[in-house]
């Protein structure tokens, strides 16, 4: 075990919680001032970014609003891409709330008969890129102006209604805090369009409306569906029994929870995620979908008279004596199968012999098998659940016997229904899958086609033709004219969410990137997005692999050995156009192992890589611990213990490592951050550590650490506390090893810091991307300005690489793809 220098107070688990309180929505919207000066007043703005693309793949749809009258025209909101409308059936579209504050939506509603848009910014999917709002907008030029409403500490809106007949009523549907309870919460109600508004409905501080509908013949009459859910970084509590579905008759001025006992509608713990949707031809019909997470029963574990193949929870909670009684060729043929491939050393045999004298324990596959990516696709709660009434709510009852199994153990990232305005039974619920009915619910199938994303959130039905249907994924937009068996695909806007990007060398170089949900792709940094590759059929962006595209590096000695994957480390190396089709192999695997029997590896969502550029045979991967490889990423060795704080796990993985940095400027000194505040350096290539917290903020996402090029001893370190609901910009440098450390870029809006870089030429320039944009020092982090000229105000930037041959900075957004400009004029002004 090599040596890790930890006090005893820095493992315990007191700094697993940030002390920190949420920001005050006040303090933000001072912020929105303090961003306006900043961009008014930047030279940087003498320079514009382009848009490189991708466009092929897309972002998260949270909401569609389509002309009643003519359908051709509509509206698309995304999670974090703006807001886009067509006139032209969504052949194009143009972006209409690029100029506003926040760019995160929640849910849209438009006035067809006024061309009134209402936006309720903040989604509600709950998710890890789910950014707060800041409460509600509106249009009345189709976007060129917009009016805040207030509601600025509602941080997440579910939905938007508007009265039938009165255009100044409207009720919104608030969650409240992702990360922290607040009592601004539950259903607000406005009389004088938004000029003022009155809360209805309140349960409780983490108890909010994710859902709301409304009988459109009588606007008196609302459905609310409550949620009950808490998020920390570490765990996650889908849902509670304060949640349920309330309902007014008196046009939202009273509510009554109608989901009590006895009405058949799930009650108790389980209540999850409710989404509503009232049938508009007779409303009286009303449908539910229910994230239950009550427990499923769990399966007997397997023997020796089982015909069926093993899976992984066969091994869960098994007996000695049952682990003795498997079947050895069944046995094998699990730790041999491609999902688990277990290392060849590990055999039926040598494990049974394990498990009888004692070195392992029964359960040991397991213990080594299952992990947070394991946990996310095999949940064993109940999950969608879909019920109707025929009574406007008075009584409930499930539709179905069989599960419906589109949500697995995430359905806080789903729940919605929609129901045909023109056919009581068919009815649509979107999840991983997207599955129809026309039988009220009894049955499901997928109408999800070859060229639709999986993971659905919002749809539409033609009031007209019913099989006329829009799908809202996270890939995107779609559209059929056949409910679902053929689809097209309109994803023309680049509204891509990165999580990381990557240059390399090659004339002229290539950005690689992975995005939420849509993969790794790689592209030329000279893209133009047009049309014109549809004729050829050959896109400037090529995909290297799918999931949640992460974290990449590239061997800037060939341009084409890649290393990329997707969530909690699993990672591989490939070579790109090493067959075929342009498109290399899988390649091999780069994820750390462990002995069985070993302690558990935890890995981030978006676990930290590097491959170090004084020797690019030498790569390093984060866990918890840090690991180093000699060739390429073959044989990694943990090089450290536990470089975090070992923290009390929940359902979310934790106390892990979130960043590397090595010292350009000296091989073996490198510093680790972890999700939990943690701070390590090594100056031997890992051999010893050294924590350097010192009198930094305790507890907060270490989201860069970074080791400068210019100075040997100097590092930079940017602290997020967007799992708090904490949204200061904390960026921070040291002289000396991180032994002291000085706060800089104070100026800064309130908005999390993800990531900084430094000038390739001159040290007193840093670029600092935060979840509003990004910002420039000329003077070492003295002051700051805002570089937006060419990108919407406000912008998640989670990610810049800076390219030193060709002098040029690129941008990795988080909902607007990738950006590109050159450095030159900023480094003029800096002299």
């Amino acid at each position: 075990m090599k040596k890790t220098l930890l006090s005893l107070l820095i493992i315990s688990s007191f700094f697993a919680e940030a002390q920190v309180k949420p920001t005050p929505a006040s303090d933000r919207l001072k912020s929105i001032e303090l961003r306006k000066k900043l961009s008014l007043e930047s030279v940087a703005n003498k320079t514009s970014f382009r848009n490189i693309g991708p466009s092929v793949q897309s972002g998260r749809v949270v909401d569609i609003d389509v002309n009643p009258a003519d359908p051709t025209e509509f509206y698309v909101a995304y999670a974090t891409g703006g807001l886009w409308h067509t006139v032209n059936n969504g052949i194009s579209f143009s972006p209409i709330f690029d100029s506003e504050d926040i760019i995160g939506i929640g849910d849209i509603a438009v006035n067809w008969k006024t061309k009134e848009i209402w936006v309720g910014t903040g989604e509600v999917n709950s998710s890890r890129s789910t950014y707060a709002g800041l409460g509600v907008y509106k249009s009345s030029d189709n976007g060129k102006t917009w009016t805040w409403l207030g509601l600025a500490d509602s941080h997440h809106i579910g939905e938007i209604k508007l009265h039938s007949t009165d255009p100044n009523t409207a009720w919104v549907a608030v969650l409240g805090h992702l990360y922290s309870p607040n009592k601004e919460r539950g259903i607000y109600k406005t009389t004088d369009g938004g000029k003022t508004w009155k809360q209805t409905l309140y349960v409780d501080e983490n108890t909010g409306a994710v859902d709301l509908d409304i009988n459109p013949a009588n606007s008196n009459e609302l459905y609310a569906g409550m949620w009950y859910r808490t998020r920390k970084a570490w765990d996650f509590e889908e849902s509670g029994k304060s949640g349920g579905i309330f309902k007014s008759t008196d046009g939202g001025e009273s509510w009554q929870k109608i989901s009590v006992e006895g009405a058949g509608f799930l009650t108790g713990d389980g209540v999850g995620r409710i989404g509503l949707a009232v049938y508009p031809k007779n409303p009286n019909i009303v449908y539910a979908v229910v994230d239950n997470n009550e427990k499923r029963a769990t399966s007997a574990v397997a023997t020796t008279t089982d015909t069926s193949a093993y899976t992984l929870n066969t091994f869960q909670g098994i007996t000695k004596e049952q682990f003795a009684a498997l079947d050895n060729k069944k046995l094998n043929a699990f730790l041999r199968s491609p999902r688990y491939r277990l290392p060849a050393q590990y055999t039926a045999e040598s494990i049974k012999e394990g498990v009888a004298s004692n070195k392992y324990a029964p359960n040991v596959i397991w213990d080594y098998l299952y992990d947070a990516n394991t946990a996310l696709l095999t949940g064993t709660v109940k999950g969608c659940e879909l019920y109707r009434s025929d009574d406007a709510g008075k009584t409930w009852k499930k539709t179905h016997t069989d599960p419906i199994n589109i949500y697995s153990s995430y359905g806080y990232y789903f729940g919605k229904v929609f129901v045909s305005p023109m056919d009581e039974n068919k009815v649509v619920l979107t999840g991983v899958d997207l599955l129809m009915s026309t039988d009220g619910g009894k049955k499901f199938k997928s109408i999800n086609g070859p060229s639709v994303h999986s993971d659905h959130h919002s749809f539409w039905f033609s009031n007209v033709k019913d099989n006329h249907v829009i799908n809202g994924n996270d890939g995107g937009l779609n559209m059929s004219y056949d409910a679902g068996k053929n689809w097209s695909k309109l994803n023309s806007p680049s509204v891509g969410q990165f999580y990381a990007i990557e240059v390399d060398m090659a004339v002229p170089y290539n950005v690689y990137g992975g995005l939420q949900d849509n993969g790794t792709w790689y592209g030329s940094s000279k893209n133009m997005e047009d049309n014109g590759w549809h004729g050829s059929g050959n896109y400037a962006y090529k995909s290297i692999n799918g999931g949640d595209g992460m974290q990449v590096q590239v061997d800037w000695r060939d341009n084409r050995t890649v290393y990329s994957g997707s969530q909690f480390g699993n990672y591989n190396r490939q070579v790109i156009g090493a067959s075929a089709s342009g498109r290399g192999p899988r390649g091999s695997s780069v994820k750390p192992n462990r002995a069985l029997g070993e302690s558990a590896l935890r890995f981030n969502w978006q676990s930290p890589i590097l491959l170090s550029r004084h020797n690019q045979d030498v790569f390093y991967f984060g866990s918890n611990k840090f690991h180093r490889s000699f060739s390429k990423g073959d044989s990694l060795v943990a090089m450290s213990g536990d470089l975090t704080t070992n923290p009390t796990q929940g359902d979310v993985p934790f106390g892990t490592l979130s960043t590397m940095s090595e010292s350009p400027m000296r091989f073996g000194l490198i510093y680790t951050g972890s999700d939990d505040g943690l701070i390590h350096v090594t100056k031997d290539g890992g051999y010893s550590w050294n924590n350097i917290n010192g009198k930094l903020p305790k507890g907060l996402y270490v989201s860069r650490v970074v080791a400068s090029k210019f100075k040997e001893s100097r590092v930079y370190v940017t602290l997020n506390g967007y799992r708090n609901d904490y949204f200061n910009a904390l960026v921070y440098v040291s002289d000396d090893y991180g032994t002291t450390w000085k706060q800089i870029a104070k100026d800064l809006p309130y908005e999390s810091v993800n990531v900084l870089r430094e000038d390739p030429t001159n040290e007193n320039i840093l670029y600092i991307g935060t979840d509003g944009g990004l910002y420039v020092s000329m003077n070492g982090g003295n002051s700051c300005m805002m570089w937006n000229k060419g990108l919407p105000y406000s912008i998640p930037v989670h990610d810049i690489a800076i390219h030193p041959r060709d002098n040029e900075i690129v941008l990795g957004t988080h909902g607007r793809s990738l950006y590109v400009a050159g450095l030159g004029e900023i480094q003029k002004a800096a002299k």
